[in-house]
């Protein structure tokens, strides 16, 4: 189980790397723009994601 968890952090830092490397200028425009947002949007964005990787894994995982 450690090891399923370990591959899926480096997964995922692999995804979030992607963008800073292949276009570190509009990777900025887009943090910024994400700096300027609300608390409550970024909860709901937060939210938003955890409840589709929830859902992407009780498909692929049973």
């Amino acid at each position: 189980m450690s090891d399923l968890l370990l591959g899926a952090v480096a997964l995922m830092l692999v995804f979030e790397g992607l963008m800073p490397f292949l276009s570190p200028a509009r990777w900025r425009v887009v943090v910024e723009k994400i700096a300027r947002l609300s608390d409550g949007q970024i909860r709901f964005f937060g939210l938003s994601s955890m409840l589709v990787g929830l859902v992407l894994l009780l498909l692929f995982w049973s």
